[in-house]
């Protein structure tokens, strides 16, 4: 079973765990860089809380899950239409001015991150604005039923230098606050970069 096949198993359970987690505080920070009405990818949108919300600001979401089950819901929930694609296939061309990727890139393997910050990059507008967020700490692999990337600070920093593509704006740490895909680190790392 890979990741994909986890959250389709269990859509209906990790929709109820994730659906009213606020992630406001978070959210501020992006939307700081943004302007009404801008494009958002909420990428990996899970329930689609956060796409609700973005909509409910004023800005033109579109959401995407790699998970079949999971865009179901997302799709009765957010009323939306939801693109189900691999993030590790996406091929958008300049058609955002920010990307949403909260807790939905921790299951890409380490080697395969750069491919994925392509993607975005070519996804983004220029000087578009990409927030992600990752699990604190050094291990990679399985722990369950699914794979796991964490990362530390420097090592993060090292991956959006080595890209080419990024100027990290701010790194900075947080507790969990059940955003649904815990495998025991309670400490989360939030990445702000904006595309060069």
């Amino acid at each position: 079973m890979d990741s994909l096949d986890y959250y389709n198993k269990y859509a209906s359970n990790i929709f109820e765990d994730t659906v009213e987690q606020d992630m406001s505080d978070i959210m501020e920070t992006f939307l700081e860089c943004l302007e009404e009405g801008d494009a958002i990818l909420d990428l990996g949108c899970g329930s689609g809380r956060d796409t609700v919300t973005f909509y409910e600001r004023g800005f033109d979401v579109t959401p995407l899950d790699g998970s079949e089950e999971m865009c179901k819901l997302a799709e009765i929930h957010t009323d939306m239409e939801v693109l189900h694609m691999d993030f590790r296939q996406m091929e958008f061309d300049d058609a955002f001015d920010g990307i949403w990727a909260c807790a939905s890139l921790i299951h890409i393997p380490k080697d395969e991150i750069q491919d994925v910050l392509t993607r975005i990059a070519e996804a983004l507008k220029k000087n578009g604005v990409v927030y992600m967020s990752f699990h604190k700490g050094e291990f990679e692999g399985f722990s369950g039923e699914r794979y796991f990337s964490d990362y530390e600070e420097a090592e993060m920093e090292r991956i959006i230098k080595e890209s080419g593509r990024f100027k990290l704006l701010k790194i900075w740490e947080t507790k969990d606050k059940g955003q649904g895909s815990s495998h025991g680190s309670e400490k989360w790392l939030n990445v702000l970069a904006r595309k060069k």
